[in-house]
């Protein structure tokens, strides 16, 4: 379940990751163990329990460099590989869907 930090209480149903944009172009990133950003979910650090993902999404928020509008999503984990958990997520994880300029 996908829930704001601001919420007293965080319910997860399962494993679960971090997520957020890139700031300076929009693109999907996930939180690492070696706390830092990726655009691989593949590096994503998996979390089973509500504290873990308290922790990681307060550590996410915190260190907001690079990173907007950090939350709790859904993965599955098939034969060790961490996939999307739901539809939305599996949207955002194939990218873009628009064009956004980039500065040069």
């Amino acid at each position: 379940m996908t829930s704001p930090l601001e919420q007293k209480k965080i319910r997860i149903t399962g494993p679960s990751v971090v997520t957020a944009n890139r700031t300076w172009d929009g693109a999907v990133i996930w939180r690492t163990a070696s706390h830092d950003w990726s655009a691989e979910l593949s590096d994503a650090a998996v979390v089973r329990t509500s504290d873990e993902a308290r922790a990681l999404l307060a550590e996410s928020v915190a260190d907001d460099v690079g990173a907007v509008g950090a939350y709790i999503a859904p993965v599955e984990l098939k034969d060790g590989v961490v996939q999307p958990g739901n539809l939305r997520e599996h949207i955002r994880s194939q990218g873009l869907t628009i064009g956004l300029a980039v500065p040069a």
